[in-house]
């Protein structure tokens, strides 16, 4: 029963308009389940958290300054990829994007709703990633932001939470809003394998934009499989390694390699647009 009454609400969803894309990377349109959750809420939400979380490192002395090497290797990289970001959300040109460094051993690095990035020196310093290699690190992530992926788990999640009644009510008189428990712990929130795969594809054709080589998704990952789980790389336990994903990665660099070496080219790239 309530798998069909999901069904009928999306007649009720507003439509989603097809993305032109003359290169780069090919995806589906983001999940219209996702418009259930206000995008404002939750990014007002993902704000407020980021900051809770950077007022307690600051508290125990781990939040880089902004003279610090690797914080502004970090924003450096993210000024690159971030101008490319509207061509998958148009709303992130409204966002205001932050980039954090947090000193600690675990291995992690996210994104938050809104462009809320924060990384930590266990991943960097650990795995010793290069800057390319950050950069896909920082694409996939901002990727997960651009594509929704927060807004669909949090619609999905609650909607089997929902008594049916209550949400044929909400979604009948368009009151999406009040049924939702926007936000939620969006640093725990864990995605799909498909949202996942999604961001990984996303990520590299941001990062080729960006003019950071694309097959360093090969090299990040084959880093990942020999760390394994342990060494508190936080990262792995949401991004599970393997040679699955390396091969998704080989496939779509056909479609990104002529992106880098545009972006390496600025002269091809002008002549071409």
């Amino acid at each position: 029963m309530l798998r069909r009454l999901i069904l009928a609400s999306f007649a009720l969803l507003p439509l989603a308009m097809p993305c032109a894309r003359a290169d780069g990377v090919k995806v589906d349109e983001a999940s219209r389940l996702r418009t259930l959750v206000p995008a404002e809420q939750l990014e007002q939400s993902a704000g407020q958290q980021y900051h809770q979380m950077l007022r307690a490192a600051a508290d125990k002395r781990a939040l880089a300054p902004a003279d610090h090497p690797a914080l502004k290797r970090l924003r450096g990289i993210a000024e690159r990829i971030i101008p490319f970001s509207a061509r998958f959300n148009p709303r992130a040109t409204a966002w205001r994007w932050e980039v954090n460094l947090i000193a600690s051993r675990e291995a992690n690095a996210f994104c938050m709703p809104g462009g809320k990035i924060a990384f930590y020196t266990g991943l960097i310093d650990g795995l010793k990633l290069s800057d390319d290699e950050i950069a896909i690190v920082m694409g996939h992530e901002i990727a997960h932001a651009l594509r929704e992926h927060a807004r669909e788990r949090i619609a999905k999640t609650q909607l089997t939470q929902l008594g049916v009644g209550l949400l044929g009510h909400f979604v009948g008189q368009g009151r999406y809003a009040d049924a939702f428990n926007i936000g939620g712990n969006l640093l725990t929130l864990k995605f799909s394998r498909e949202d996942e795969s999604d961001a990984d594809v996303v990520g590299l054709d941001l990062a080729a934009r960006a003019g950071y080589d694309p097959r360093a998704g090969i090299s990040l990952w084959q880093k990942m499989a020999k760390a394994g789980g342990g060494g508190g790389f936080a990262w792995l336990s949401t991004h599970p390694a393997g040679k699955d994903r390396i091969r998704e990665i080989e496939r779509h660099l056909p479609e990104v390699m002529p992106l880098y070496e545009r972006a390496q080219n600025p002269h091809t790239q002008k002549q071409k647009g």
